[in-house]
């Protein structure tokens, strides 16, 4: 079994080798062996699009299919994916690549000589270990995997799918990657995922495009499970009820990034504490990918407002399920139209009423008025006044995180998620190229 990266860059392939293909409907039913899975992340940090990925392959039906995540970096999700029993493979792709922003992508950051260099001996090398080993089908989970993991994969010729969880949008990614990526998924992808019909839309791909909308669920039975941080841990609504007239605790979990608002909740905070001066902020989370100056700049935000009593920076967290559950509301806030809101189901599947700002697929999440409140994007003002209307009115914020708990239960499970990518799976291997399976 391969394990280390130097391993791999070395690791032979079989010159006379006849990759047997996926679309070949026969040999798959003749063959009792379970269907290999080459799952691509150029990350390893607990972002979003790595958790749900955590999430679903701890369930995926094994008699039927073996995963193997293959990362272009080290980090946390890799302990956690050998905790869940799923094979992980690191071949290793440049820092300065990996650790590039989405809003700074652009040909600059693969066409700097040692990036380029960097670039094709990593597709050299994932192209062979991809031969050598077999795989019937690569899904990508990440937009650096995506063009990476689907040149490789077109050179090996093993069918894509793409999983995209960004909205492929100007006020989300530079104009020429837009452009570019929206090219490429009309012919590099055998099939793409979105988390999102909204994230769907943004990609303008074609009517024929085999295409599905599967949303990020989350794990809501009984027994322990993965959360947010891929923890495993219990999201028990019943011990997380507090009583009303308790010191309320609004929070915001998720990456610290210009783009997820942290800037715009702590504004809404200020405005807030001028009604309710008892009211405790916290903001869960921490800076990825070199973006540790907006942190910096939020805590001096906190001091500028003079909230630093009430608003606590927490970092990143391994108890992310208990402290939501403390939680009196749960705070969107991202400043572009958010792809899916993973937190928000998390949330929601805890009985927490929701203010979120109104775009990207949170609509899809949210239900205005019944599970939460949704605001407009970059409105301060507007959230503090729907913070304030659930603090005041404990009928509505109780009567909203019942029927949220409700929807996530009904329409978020990852139970449903993972059986509708497993049904992706099974029409490709059975030679599926356009999209003709309802998920």
């Amino acid at each position: 079994m391969l394990t280390e990266p130097q391993t791999l860059a070395a690791h032979p392939v079989l010159a006379n080798r006849t990759i047997s293909r996926p679309f070949n409907h026969v040999s798959r039913r003749l063959s009792r062996r379970p269907a290999k899975i080459a799952i691509l992340d150029h990350t390893a940090a607990l972002g979003g699009g790595e958790i749900a990925l955590l999430n679903f392959v701890r369930l995926l039906d094994r008699s039927k299919y073996e995963p193997v995540v293959i990362l272009f970096s080290d980090g946390p999700l890799r302990d956690k994916l050998a905790n869940v029993g799923v094979r992980s493979i690191l071949i290793p792709l440049s820092a300065k690549v990996v650790n590039a922003r989405k809003d700074t992508l652009g040909a600059a950051t693969f066409l700097k000589i040692p990036q380029l260099i960097s670039a094709l001996g990593f597709c050299v090398r994932l192209i062979n270990y991809l031969r050598s080993e077999g795989f019937t089908l690569i899904h990508t989970n990440s937009l650096k995997s995506d063009i990476l993991g689907g040149i490789a994969g077109k050179i090996a010729r093993v069918p894509i799918i793409w999983h995209v969880r960004d909205r492929i949008e100007t006020d989300y990614l530079p104009t020429r990657v837009v452009a570019a990526f929206r090219m490429l998924a009309k012919f590099i992808p055998t099939c793409v995922i979105g988390n999102s019909a909204a994230t769907l839309q943004t990609l303008q791909l074609p009517a024929n495009r085999f295409r599905a909308t599967v949303p990020s669920g989350i794990s809501l039975g009984p027994s322990l499970r993965v959360v947010h941080d891929g923890t495993p841990a219990s999201m028990d609504q019943k011990n997380s009820e507090k009583p009303f007239d308790q010191i309320p605790i609004v929070g915001i979990v998720g990456r610290i990034s210009p783009w997820k608002g942290q800037h715009i909740f702590i504004k809404a905070a200020s405005e807030v504490l001028k009604r309710f001066p008892r009211c405790k902020f916290q903001i869960v989370g921490s800076a990825l990918f070199g973006e540790d100056h907006y942190e910096k700049g939020i805590c001096d935000l906190i001091n500028r407002l003079g909230v630093a009593s009430s608003v606590e920076l927490l970092g990143f967290r391994t108890d992310v399920a208990r402290l939501i559950s403390n939680f009196r509301i749960l705070v969107h806030a991202s400043t572009t139209g958010e792809p899916f809101g993973q937190v928000i189901v998390e949330g929601m599947a805890a009985g927490k009423p929701i203010v979120a700002t109104n775009g990207g697929g949170v609509p899809e999440i949210v239900i205005d008025g019944v599970t939460g409140i949704l605001v407009p994007m970059g409105d301060p003002s507007t959230m503090a006044t729907a913070i304030c209307t659930l603090l005041e009115d404990e009928q509505l914020s109780n009567r909203m995180g019942i029927a949220g708990s409700r929807r996530a239960r009904e329409s978020f499970d990852i139970e449903q998620t993972v059986k509708k990518i497993e049904k992706i799976y099974d029409s490709l291997l059975l030679g599926g190229t356009t999209y003709s399976v309802r998920v």
